[in-house]
């Protein structure tokens, strides 16, 4: 598709609809039992699979899941267990640091707005949309690379920016699919509306994909 065309509102309902019919309560596939261990999840979740975070998070999360137990440790401790994830000297250090900075600044709790979750070392717009949504149960629009490459292709919303589609997206979605949303989008395009040989032929939208039309 090289010009890019919206749905129609009744489309993007169907769309939807048909998401909610086949998964009514989508969930992250990371693994997290607290607002604290989602937090740290989604931090390590940067540039690798939630598949690989979940291997590293249970060694860890048994060793420290509340940020006073994390702030407890070393550096070079947390580096060890979350090292196959890559990128360890940075997100061990962000680990640490956003502990700190809970108990320092916010009593140890992870807070419930975009403001002060940005404050956090390690912790971007998405890492704190994912937590304002999952935990709080706020209508937030995280964009990782998935909802980046598949909302343009099958007509949700346009942009070149993760900011620029996540405005596009929370105008178009109708608002009561808005808590789901990602969650179903992140799923289409990790398991269907894949970047390399998308299985159109199972996709239970492709008569709406601006895509295939």
């Amino acid at each position: 598709m090289t010009n890019f065309e919206l749905l129609s509102t009744e489309q993007i309902i169907q769309i939807f609809e048909r998401f909610k019919a086949q998964n009514p309560d989508p969930k992250p596939e990371l693994d997290y039992y607290s607002p604290f261990t989602l937090l740290v999840a989604v931090v390590l979740s940067a540039q690798t699979t939630d598949k690989s975070v979940n291997k590293v998070t249970a060694p860890l999360f048994k060793l420290a899941d509340t940020p006073q137990a994390m702030a407890d440790l070393t550096q070079e401790q947390i580096a060890q267990i979350i090292r196959p994830i890559g990128l360890t000297s940075t997100k061990s250090k962000n680990i640490l640091s956003l502990s700190k900075k809970l108990l320092d600044d916010f009593d140890g709790i992870v807070p419930n707005n975009r403001k002060d979750l940005m404050t956090l070392p390690g912790v971007g717009r998405k890492t704190a949309n994912v937590v304002l949504n999952v935990v709080f149960g706020q209508p937030t629009m995280p964009v990782d690379t998935h909802l980046l490459r598949i909302s343009p292709r099958i007509g949700l919303a346009n942009g070149s920016t993760p900011e620029q589609i996540e405005q596009e997206l929370c105008k178009n979605i109708p608002s009561q699919y808005m808590v789901h949303a990602h969650h179903w989008l992140i799923l289409h395009g990790r398991y269907v509306c894949k970047a390399k040989n998308p299985d159109c032929s199972n996709c239970l939208i492709k008569d709406l994909c601006k895509h295939n039309l």
